[in-house]
């Protein structure tokens, strides 16, 4: 028995079947064929370049909002300046702005109002009878 086989060479040579059979084992128990190389399609590409550009310019933009961030209030303790305040209870009847008027009435009632509720940490406007608030010294 015989078979045609065709070669890289345009020459035809005159193989036996079992010629053919062991070169085909020979191929396979000494090494594996060789891989035919890597080909990307442009999706492929964009997505192997892409994705590590996008993570890259993800991780510059946080380091650059670490590392210029305002954390800092002062270089020091001394240099923090405190807002001297007294402590005032609220009577029956009486309005942050009826407190502020009578606290500073030398400044603007709206600022003095704004300071109270940023210094007591008011949710709203309201204040009941009772309650404590520091508000700032003139």
């Amino acid at each position: 028995m015989s078979a045609t086989s065709v070669s890289r060479g345009s020459r035809h040579q005159l193989l036996s079947v079992q010629q053919i059979l062991s070169q085909a084992d020979n191929r396979q128990a000494g090494r594996p064929a060789p891989l035919p190389p890597l080909r990307l399609t442009r999706r492929g590409r964009i997505v192997l370049i892409g994705i590590p550009l996008v993570l890259l310019a993800a991780l510059l933009l946080s380091l650059a909002g670490f590392f210029n961030a305002p954390a800092k209030a002062s270089e020091s303790a001394t240099d923090l300046a405190t807002t001297p305040t007294v402590t005032v209870t609220v009577q029956p009847g009486e309005s942050l702005w009826g407190i502020a008027a009578g606290v500073a009435p030398e400044r603007d009632p709206r600022d003095v109002v704004a300071d109270i509720v940023l210094l007591n940490n008011l949710p709203a406007g309201a204040v009941f009878p009772g309650q404590q608030l520091f508000v700032p010294a003139s």
